[in-house]
């Protein structure tokens, strides 16, 4: 798969749902209706509105947002697309070593 989708859904009572997909091409009816289309082969905000808004496309900013909600998903995206996520290794601190 190519491409993370998102789609915002005002309810009548102001609930906002919100549906996501992963799908490996896009469709014209995807440019007009989901609100975020990211690309995880060209690392890229192909679209990103939120209420009929432009936010800006700031792909570390945009990706570090939804990689709270949706880490195994995008996780695997990159995975699938040639990328290899590098997470920073912990360090023990000092108080947590205790000499014997």
């Amino acid at each position: 798969m190519r491409y993370l989708t998102l789609t915002y859904i005002t309810r009548p009572d102001g609930k906002i749902d919100e549906s996501m997909t992963v799908c490996r091409n896009i469709r014209p009816n995807d440019i007009q209706t989901c609100n975020v289309i990211l690309d995880f082969r060209k690392l890229q905000v192909v679209k990103c509105t939120m209420n009929g808004t432009n936010v800006p496309r700031d792909w570390d900013r945009v990706v570090g947002y939804y990689y709270k909600h949706y880490q195994s998903t995008i996780e695997r995206l990159f995975n699938e697309n040639g990328y290899e996520i590098v997470k920073p290794e912990l360090t023990p601190h000092a108080d947590t070593i205790s000499a014997h």
